[in-house]
């Protein structure tokens, strides 16, 4: 039988484990995310489309708080990283717009 310390120190390196695993999988997200609204950017530059949208942009947010409400995330921390991505698309397709 194991002391309590030491299986709460097996249970935090399992945690951490896992957490570090999922931060590897967010970056890896993200950057195919990134990929594509990178095709998207030179495709509105290449047809003269404004680089934000703020219909399907509203319409991600509201989607992006559903699907949080559904994971037990809080929506408005949904909404606030949502936003942050958004706002660095937008300045992606700013640059393919110069």
């Amino acid at each position: 039988m194991t002391d309590p310390a030491t299986r709460a120190a097996t249970l935090l390196g399992e945690h951490r484990q896992s957490i570090d695993r999922l931060d590897a999988i967010l970056v890896f997200t993200l950057a195919e995310r990134f990929k594509h609204t990178q095709a998207v950017g030179r495709l509105k530059a290449e047809h003269d489309l404004p680089p934000s949208d703020p219909a399907r942009e509203a319409a991600q947010i509201e989607r992006l708080e559903e699907l949080a409400q559904a994971a037990d995330l809080d929506p408005e921390f949904a909404r606030k990283f949502l936003n942050f991505i958004i706002a660095e698309v937008i300045h992606h397709h700013q640059r393919h717009q110069s």
